[in-house]
């Protein structure tokens, strides 16, 4: 692994993770209303096509943080049902 695909595998962990507070906060108050399903069925779209592509470029930093990104958005949809009579 060169350092450009080090960089691109740190960028993209950089990006996926930044549903983590989110995901923390609706865990912790049991509460996803003010979660946007739509946003992230976009970003599953987008996180899918992303994976397509980096299969086909065969490139594994794309793949790999798609993959976890894919994760937790539905993780985060499933919290959004799952609290769905809290409130959302």
């Amino acid at each position: 692994m060169d350092i450009i695909e080090v960089v691109g595998l740190v960028a993209g962990i950089c990006t996926s993770s930044a549903v983590i507070p989110q995901l923390v906060t609706t865990i912790r108050k049991k509460k996803a209303s003010d979660v946007s399903m739509a946003m992230f069925i976009v970003l599953l779209t987008g996180n899918a096509l992303w994976v397509f592509y980096g299969f086909n470029k065969s490139d594994i930093p794309i793949i790999a943080t798609n993959l976890f990104t894919i994760g937790l958005n539905v993780a985060m949809l499933v919290l959004k049902f799952k609290y769905k009579k809290a409130g959302s």
